[in-house]
């Protein structure tokens, strides 16, 4: 399954992706209940097929059911507009829109930790982005002018789809919804400010995910996928998730054993070498510029960088 946030007639809910339809995973859900008799349909897909992805993983192995019939009962139904929507006819946003957790991993390809000049790490280096900095796999980057240094870095992400505590690793892919794609924008010379990276990592709009988080059950072994980030054409970073120092049983396994994993938290894994501040000379974005992050068997992000001018107060 292709699981979206797409937004239609100003609506904002969750869709399944059928080659270039989009189905309204709510709304079908209560369709086909109806269809079935259900007199409580309303309020059985409002429980496991609510209209945010981060809800509609919390109900588990029930949801998924409910929204396999759904799929099949809407592409059996296509002449209800109500159901289904052409996919270039919606605005796609990220995946998750409201994630109890944004954990993101650094060092964590071997290539770019001897690019930036450190060692192998023995545990692993972990940091944290917000729900502010969520963007679609299509909007314009907003490049704001606290900086002169926006750099990109391409990342293979995964998504917890029920509560994790103490997973040992041969078991943890069973707590894996499924993957995408982000791009872990940076602004460097606020990251550098101190010995924390936080400031350069929590600018609005410095998340761009999607285009859809494509379930593990479709996509079920995440070792050995190509990736590759151009700008305006031009090739940045290629490696392969097989490149990863900690992979994602190991971080699922880490991770869960100094926190809760919940439902929707998302996992950014780390990115190659290759990134601008690494270059040389540096190759930071600019105004204009077109990033394109494609993983292989998920799809491809693709952001142009639009300047944000600093609002004069009268």
């Amino acid at each position: 399954m292709k699981i979206i946030t797409f937004t239609e007639n100003g609506l904002t809910r969750i869709g399944a992706v059928h080659e270039s339809i989009v189905i309204d995973l709510h709304r079908a859900t209560e369709q086909w209940l109806l269809s079935q008799g259900k007199i409580r349909a309303t309020k059985i897909a409002e429980a496991y097929v609510p209209t945010d992805t981060k809800g509609f993983l919390e109900g588990g192995e029930e949801s998924y059911a409910y929204a396999n019939q759904a799929i099949e009962y809407a592409l059996n139904n296509v002449s209800d507009v109500s159901l289904t929507f052409a996919l270039q006819d919606v605005k796609v946003g990220p995946p998750i829109t409201n994630p109890g957790k944004i954990i993101c991993v650094g060092h964590n390809y071997r290539e770019h930790i001897l690019e930036m000049g450190r060692e192998i790490p023995e545990n692993p280096v972990i940091f944290a982005k917000y729900a502010n900095t969520l963007l679609g796999p299509e909007e314009d980057l907003p490049y704001y002018q606290i900086s002169e240094q926006l750099d990109y870095e391409a990342e293979f992400t995964f998504i917890i789809g029920k509560r994790a505590k103490d997973v040992q690793e041969h078991e943890a892919l069973e707590y894996v919804a499924g993957y995408t794609i982000a791009n872990d924008v940076t602004y460097r010379d606020l990251q550098r400010r101190t010995i924390q990276w936080l400031q350069g990592k929590t600018v609005d709009g410095s998340a761009p995910m999607g285009p859809y988080l494509i379930t593990s059950d479709e996509l079920s072994d995440p070792f050995g996928l190509e990736m590759v980030l151009t700008v305006n054409g031009e090739e940045r970073q290629r490696s392969n998730t097989k490149n990863l120092v900690f992979n994602v049983p190991k971080l699922v396994a880490f991770l869960s054993s100094i926190m809760t994993l919940e439902p929707g938290d998302i996992i950014l894994t780390g990115t190659p070498g290759g990134v601008g501040v690494a270059r040389e000379p540096q190759e930071f974005l600019q105004e204009g510029d077109v990033v394109k992050v494609e993983i292989e068997k998920i799809g491809y992000i693709e952001n142009k960088v639009k300047a944000v001018q600093k609002e004069v107060s009268v």
